[in-house]
C-alpha cells in the first residue's frame, strides 16, 4: 500500500475524525472548567480607602472579600491624618476578583529626617540656599556679622541651636543662617 492510498483510506480518515472530536470535547471541558474555577463574571468593587485609618480600611476590605497589602510609607502628606491611607492600587470603584490584594500606602507620622550636608560653611549664600532647598529644608532668618567674605555662610542654626554637618532634621525644618557682611571685623 502506498503512502498516498493510506492517507485516503477509511481507517486513517476515521482516526483523524476521532482525534478532532476528542480535541473539541477536551477544549469544551477545559473552557467550562476555567469559567467555574476563575469565577468568571463574579467581581468585587474596591472601596475608597483614602483618608481612612488602617483598622477601618482592613474592615472595609474584609467586608468586600479583599486583602490589604501595605506598601512603603515614605512620603508624608500633611493633608491626611497620621497613619491613614493616602494611595491605593487598584483605585476605588475598580472591579476585581475575590481575595485580590489591594496595595495601600500609609501616611507616616511626620516628615522623614534628612542629614544636614557637609561643606556648607564658608560657601556663599547663593550656593548654600539651593542645596538646602533641594533637600527640603526652608531658609529662615538671615543675619549678618562683620566678616570679610560678603554673603559667605558662617553658621547654621535650627531653633536657636547651632547645627553641625551630619545632624538629622525633619524635612521642611527651618534653618537660620549667619552670613558675612563684607566688612572687616
Amino acid at each position: 500500500m502506498s503512502f498516498v492510498k493510506f492517507l485516503f483510506s477509511k481507517t486513517f480518515l476515521k482516526q483523524i475524525a476521532l482525534a478532532v472530536l476528542v480535541l473539541v470535547v477536551l477544549c469544551f471541558i477545559l473552557l467550562k472548567w476555567l469559567n467555574v474555577s476563575t469565577n468568571h463574571g463574579d467581581f468585587e468593587t474596591v472601596p475608597d480607602l483614602k483618608g481612612k485609618s488602617i483598622s477601618v480600611a482592613q474592615v472595609e476590605l474584609g467586608d468586600n472579600n479583599l486583602v490589604m497589602q501595605i506598601q512603603d510609607s515614605a512620603n508624608y502628606n500633611p493633608d491626611y491624618p497620621k497613619f491613614s491611607v493616602i494611595e491605593q492600587d487598584p483605585i476605588a470603584g475598580a472591579k476585581v476578583k475575590k481575595d485580590r490584594k489591594i496595595y495601600i500606602t500609609l501616611n507616616p507620622s511626620g516628615y522623614r529626617k534628612i542629614r544636614v550636608p557637609d561643606g556648607l560653611i564658608d560657601k556663599t549664600f547663593r550656593q548654600v540656599k539651593p542645596t538646602l532647598e533641594a533637600l527640603g529644608f526652608k531658609i529662615g532668618k538671615i543675619s549678618y556679622v562683620d566678616n570679610l567674605g560678603k554673603d559667605v555662610v558662617l553658621k547654621l542654626s535650627h531653633k536657636g541651636k547651632p547645627l553641625e554637618a551630619g545632624e538629622k532634621l525633619a524635612k521642611t525644618s527651618v534653618i537660620d543662617l549667619v552670613l558675612g557682611n563684607g566688612n572687616r571685623p
